[in-house]
């Protein structure tokens, strides 16, 4: 049981990375240091699937290590 659990969570944790590297929040470094203006706006089609996919993932990933670690 724990072999298998290892294995989800090794996947699940390769999905969650891609996930998080195919977001893009900011392009370049002028980004990080307050370079670009951008106001708030809503997550729509593709991004917002991606987002919600990122969240569940994580989810996914706290809950097969919590399993991971009782049994």
């Amino acid at each position: 049981m724990s072999n298998i659990l290892s294995i989800i969570q090794i996947v699940i944790s390769v999905f969650l990375m891609i996930t998080i590297l195919i977001q893009n929040k900011g392009v370049g470094l002028s980004a990080t240091f307050g370079g670009e203006g951008n106001v708030y706006r809503t997550k729509r089609g593709a991004e917002r699937a991606i987002f919600i996919t990122t969240i569940v993932l994580a989810v996914l990933f706290l809950v097969t290590a919590m399993l991971n670690l009782f049994f």
